[in-house]
C-alpha cells in the first residue's frame, strides 16, 4: 500500500458529473410551502377515515400525523438524546439548520406560507413539493399528473425521484450530510432500502387502475434495483466532493467507512479476505460497499460473468484506494460510477417471477458466506431478501424465516457474523 495521504486538495464534484448530480434531487424551492394545514382540512385531505368510493382516500393527512414517523421529526429534536446531541455539538439547542434541513421542512422564511410551521415536522410538501401552484389545480376537474408537476408537484411515483428523494436524507447531499462527528455526538447510523422502506411506509394512497392509468405501476422489483443503484451512485459522487476529505485534514471522513469496522468487540473478529476484498489487510479502513454487493448479486443471478468481473474488481479497488490516499479514491470512485451508469436500464426492465427469485436465492447465499460479514452488508440482505419476498406475494408464508433473520441480524453492536451466517443457511431451503 501506498502512504496515507489525505490532505491533498479535492477537485469539486461538478468537474466530475453532471451540474446538480448531488443537489438536483429533491423538490423544487421555487414555490412557497403552504403548511400541512392547508391540505388537512375535513374537505380535502383530513377526513377521519378512507373515503369509499373515490380514487383518493382524502384521510391523508390523518394517516399522516397517526401512522408516519415524519409527523415526528421535529418533535424528535425536543428529545433529550436530541439536546445531548446538541450540547456535545456545541449547539444551543437541536433546533438549528444542521438538525432542521431533515427533521423538518426547512425552507427559508420568503418561501413560507401563512399557514406555514416548522414544528410540523417533514410534511407533505417535503415530498411533494411547494403547493403554492399546484394546490388548487390539482382538485380541479380535468387535471392531469403531469399538469400537477408542471406547476411544482414532485413525481415521486417514479422508482428513481423516490430514490433520490429519500436518500437526501437517508444518505445525504453536499448541503446536508450526517458526519462522522455528528454520529460520534450520539446520532444513530443512517440506513436505506427503498423497496422496504416504500412497503413499510403507512400507505396514504389507493394504487388502483385510475392511478396506474395517471402515473403507471411500479413494481417493487424495480424499487429495489433502483434504491440500490442510485445508493451507490450518490455514494460514490459524494465521495469525489470536499465532505470525502476537507482541505488540510489529517483523515477522511470516516462516515464513509463502515462503521461495524472499528466498533465492535475485538473477541468478535469480522474480517475476512473473502468479504474484505484482494489486496485488502486486516485492520484496514473500509469503505462501505453494501450497495455494491447488493448490485453484484444482481449481476451474478441475471447478468453476465463480465459485468460481474468488472463491478467486483472495479468494488475492490475502491475499498483499496479508501485505505491509501483521496487521489486514488476518487479515481476508483469515479471509474466505478461510470461502470454503474451503463447499469441504469437495470431499473427499468421487465423481470419475471424466476428472475427475482434466483436474485433472492443469489443475496440468501451471499448472507451465507463471507461476503456479508460486516452488518451493514447483512442488513442489506435481509431487507433485500424482504422486499422481493414483498415482490413475489410470499412474504407471509415466511414470516418465520423473516424472524430468525432479523432476531440473528440483531443491531451493529451485537451482530454476530458467524452466526448470522448460519442463519441464513438454515433459512435458505425455507425460500
Amino acid at each position: 500500500m501506498s502512504p496515507l495521504r489525505w490532505s491533498s486538495p479535492l477537485i469539486l464534484v461538478a468537474a466530475l458529473a453532471p451540474a446538480g448530480a448531488v443537489t438536483a434531487q429533491t423538490p423544487s424551492a421555487a414555490y412557497k410551502h403552504l403548511g400541512v394545514a392547508s391540505c388537512a382540512s375535513s374537505v380535502c385531505h383530513g377526513k377521519t377515515a378512507p373515503q369509499p368510493p373515490g380514487h383518493v382516500p382524502l384521510n391523508e393527512y390523518r394517516t399522516w400525523f397517526n401512522e408516519d414517523r415524519h409527523a415526528q421529526a421535529y418533535h424528535a429534536l425536543e428529545s433529550a438524546q436530541s439536546r445531548q446531541i446538541a450540547a456535545k455539538l456545541g449547539l444551543p439547542n437541536a433546533q438549528q439548520d444542521i438538525c432542521l434541513n431533515c427533521h423538518a421542512d426547512n425552507v427559508p422564511k420568503t418561501l413560507q406560507g401563512p399557514k406555514f410551521q416548522v414544528r410540523d415536522g417533514v410534511t407533505c410538501e417535503v415530498c411533494h413539493g411547494g403547493s403554492e401552484k399546484w394546490i388548487e389545480a390539482h382538485a380541479q376537474k380535468g387535471a392531469t399528473h403531469a399538469g400537477n408537476v408542471a406547476l411544482g408537484l414532485y413525481p415521486s411515483e417514479q422508482p428513481l425521484k423516490r430514490a433520490q428523494l429519500c436518500l437526501s436524507c437517508h444518505l445525504g447531499t453536499r448541503d446536508k450530510f450526517a458526519t462522522h462527528m455528528i454520529m460520534g455526538a450520539g446520532h444513530p447510523r443512517l440506513y436505506f432500502e427503498l423497496g422496504t422502506f416504500t412497503v413499510d411506509q403507512p400507505a396514504h394512497f389507493k394504487v388502483t387502475d385510475y392511478y396506474v392509468s395517471r402515473k403507471g405501476k411500479i413494481d417493487v422489483m424495480n424499487l429495489w434495483v433502483t434504491g440500490q443503484l442510485e445508493s451507490a451512485e450518490r455514494y460514490l459522487t459524494l465521495l469525489q466532493t470536499p465532505l470525502f476529505v476537507t482541505p488540510g485534514a489529517i483523515v477522511p471522513e470516516l462516515s464513509f467507512y463502515d462503521c461495524n469496522a472499528c466498533h465492535h468487540p475485538k473477541e468478535k473478529m469480522r474480517w475476512s479476505q473473502a468479504h474484505a476484498g484482494a489486496g485488502v489487510k486486516p485492520g484496514t479502513l473500509r469503505l462501505q460497499r453494501q450497495s455494491l454487493l447488493m448490485l453484484q448479486a444482481l449481476l451474478e443471478a441475471l447478468g453476465t460473468p463480465d459485468a460481474l468481473s468488472q463491478l467486483a474488481g472495479g468494488t475492490d479497488a475502491l475499498v483499496r484506494a479508501g485505505g491509501t490516499d483521496a487521489p486514488g479514491t476518487r479515481a476508483a470512485a469515479q471509474k466505478l460510477l461510470d461502470q454503474l451508469h451503463g447499469l441504469e436500464s437495470w431499473t427499468k426492465r421487465s423481470y419475471s417471477s424466476a428472475d427475482i427469485i434466483k436474485v433472492r436465492k443469489t443475496m440468501l447465499r451471499y448472507g451465507g458466506d463471507d461476503r456479508a460479514c460486516d452488518y451493514g452488508t447483512a442488513e442489506q440482505v435481509v431487507l433485500g431478501v424482504q422486499t422481493l419476498s414483498y415482490a413475489l406475494g410470499d412474504y407471509e408464508r415466511r414470516k418465520d424465516a423473516f424472524k430468525s433473520l432479523f432476531d440473528a441480524l440483531g443491531t451493529g453492536s451485537d451482530f454476530n457474523a458467524p452466526q448470522f451466517a448460519e442463519v441464513v443457511k438454515r433459512t435458505q431451503a425455507q425460500f
